[in-house]
């Protein structure tokens, strides 16, 4: 007796494109799914699979049944290149106990580009007719009023007792760094066309991978984890000083930040983190030299890259699983900080500070922490509650006040972002 399959059979057929479309112009206006830096990424049209997870075995079971689906799956797949033939898309949540789902999404239909090369690719089951893939038509831009997202009454006094709580529990050698967030909230109409903020965090923050994933819409800069033909890479950041008001004033927060001895000791939890994990799965692992700044439009990163060669056969899931939490977003000791969170945030982060990204088929894929970022909900009577998130590494030492205006830098992405109407209708 042969038991049914756990998971649909799958049926993907990927074609190459002659032109490379607007990528945006072709995504959900009220639901985008969408994964874009530059001239790479993808939008996704319609669902084909969801899969959704909690608990503290989410990755490894969201990289178990990834493994059963692609197992199963027909794939038609000339182009043969990272994130063609089947891909899913996926973000998950920061904490074990978080309320909020983590899901992989397997578009209907996915256009992508990789540099000079566009394709498409359809999934439908396979006990459905085949039908060739093609790109659906651009759908026309809708309204995006500008949206203010504030502090709720008190929040930021409350955040400062949070940076203090932290710094004594720190001096008390409880832990060495903690990292604290914060949110904004505000609501926008239901119908309202997401695309908008997101093609201005995509032109604006070309270093930052630019992702709307169920609701979830930001840009970050750091790459948790990025795995193509068994090249292993990673972006670490820690540390961070807000951009100058001039070029004179702009140089002396980099330089600032470069010779900080409270930044780099920040920074090197991070990159330890990141190794320990790493190290099981990896072999060749090198790392720059220094910390270098990487520049933002917003602020000033201390920023590290690491290469190595996958040593196994670890997923790009299992690898994100592997790696999250960081300590840049969660502390060191790591279980020491998330403990810490728990008990002095006052709120459930959802997805922000998680993993963010995508993975196919064949084993590549590119997930990235969920920074600068916001969720909106789901609509009810007649609008969609957001909430966006931002924070900072506390240390021995750290400010209050200090902490604060960091993230206030930090949210500069999406206020801007989501801060004015839509631009003229040719937008798309």
């Amino acid at each position: 007796m042969t038991s049914e399959p756990l998971f649909p059979r799958l049926r993907a057929v990927t074609r190459p494109l002659t032109e490379i479309p607007d990528l945006l112009a072709l995504a959900d206006p009220v639901a985008p799914l969408a994964w874009i830096r530059g001239d790479r990424g993808c939008v996704g049209i319609g669902e084909a699979l969801r899969l959704s997870f909690t608990g503290p075995d989410r990755f490894e079971r969201a990289a178990d049944a990834w493994r059963a689906v692609s197992a199963q799956a027909s794939i038609d797949d000339p182009v043969q290149l990272p994130g063609s033939g089947l891909v899913a898309l996926g973000t998950f949540a920061f904490a074990d106990d978080s309320a909020a789902e983590s899901v992989l999404i397997v578009p209907r239909v996915l256009v992508a580009q990789h540099r000079g090369t566009a394709w498409v690719t359809l999934v439908s089951e396979a006990a459905e007719s085949e039908r060739a893939p093609h790109v659906p038509a651009a759908i026309p831009a809708g309204s995006w009023p500008g949206v203010a997202v504030d502090p709720a009454p008190g929040s930021e006094d409350d955040f400062r007792a949070a940076v203090a709580e932290a710094t004594e529990r720190i001096a008390h050698g409880e832990a060495e760094k903690i990292v604290l967030s914060r949110q904004l909230l505000g609501a926008v109409a239901a119908d309202a066309d997401l695309r908008v903020p997101i093609r201005r965090l995509a032109e604006r923050y070309l270093d930052c991978w630019t992702f709307a994933i169920d609701g979830l819409v930001g840009a970050s800069p750091e790459t948790l984890i990025r795995s193509t033909g068994g090249a292993v890479s990673a972006r670490v950041l820690a540390g961070t000083r807000p951009r100058g008001a001039n070029a004179t004033s702009d140089a002396h927060s980099r330089d600032a930040l470069l010779t900080s001895d409270k930044d780099q000791h920040e920074h090197a939890f991070a990159i330890d983190s990141v190794v320990t994990a790493l190290t099981p799965h990896v072999r060749e692992l090198n790392a720059s030299e220094q910390p270098f700044a990487l520049e933002l439009p917003n602020v000033w990163h201390l920023a590290t890259d690491l290469g190595a060669r996958l040593a196994d056969d670890a997923t790009p899931i299992e690898l994100a699983g592997a790696l999250h939490p960081t300590a840049a977003i969660a502390g060191t000791p790591t279980p020491v900080a998330v403990a810490a969170i728990g008990e002095i945030e006052s709120f459930d982060r959802g997805r922000y500070s998680g993993a963010v990204g995508w993975t196919d088929a064949a084993g590549d894929g590119e997930w990235v922490i969920a920074l600068r970022c916001a969720q909106f909900g789901p609509a009810a009577a007649g609008e969609r509650q957001i909430t966006a998130s931002a924070g900072g590494g506390i240390v021995a030492g750290s400010d209050p006040d200090r902490e604060l205006a960091e993230t206030v830098s930090k949210f500069r992405p999406i206020v801007e972002a989501f801060g004015g109407p839509s631009p003229a209708p040719s937008l798309f």
